[in-house]
């Protein structure tokens, strides 16, 4: 996840307090961006020197969650991550061979099925509320006045609009909960 977007789709933020968080953490050359698009303008965010020092610590709380985050009891992580060099899986027991600081740069991660089933039913129910938006819905209802193809009894409201965001993000997150469910049950 490198775009605004994606990042939002994931964690569900209000697009003004990731534009602040991203904006903060750019502040303090955590992160960077780069475009990847001149027209509309759009960014990637990327992991400076100074944010790619983090990658202990994020590991370091991925061990913590892999012991006391209530998995299933096993240590089952969302994602598999294995050293490149020696192929060995980097789990809460891991330690570092070469004794160099660590580094996402030199592993490979596998996400789970359930948590892909999670991401994928996230990001579907995001876009699916955002093509709903009842900014969206107030633009294209005005665009159908204008040109007279809808009587003014059948524009949307805002508060309509509102509660089929609502409805269908509230399905789709049903929806996704109950596939990760199945996806950890057959696991």
């Amino acid at each position: 996840m490198r775009r605004f977007e994606e990042i939002q789709a994931q964690t569900g933020m209000s697009s003004h307090l990731l534009a602040n968080r991203l904006k903060r953490l750019e502040e303090d050359k955590i992160i960077e961006r780069r475009v990847y698009s001149a027209r509309p303008l759009r960014h990637e965010y990327f992991a400076t020197d100074k944010g790619r020092d983090l990658d202990a610590v994020i590991l370091s709380l991925r061990n913590w969650d892999l012991r006391w985050g209530g998995s299933d009891g096993k240590g089952a992580a969302a994602v598999a991550i294995t050293d490149k060099r020696t192929g060995k899986a980097i789990d809460g027991t891991w330690h570092n061979p070469t004794g160099e600081s660590f580094s996402f740069a030199n592993t490979t991660s596998v996400m789970s099925e359930a948590w892909r089933a999670e991401r994928e039913a996230n990001a579907a129910a995001f876009y699916a509320a955002k093509k709903l938006s009842p900014a969206r819905l107030a633009k294209s209802a005005a665009t159908a006045k204008s040109a007279k193809k809808v009587p003014t009894s059948k524009t949307v409201s805002k508060k309509s609009a509102s509660r089929k965001v609502a409805t269908s993000t509230i399905a789709a997150r049903k929806a996704a909960t109950k596939k990760s469910s199945k996806a950890k049950r057959s696991a």
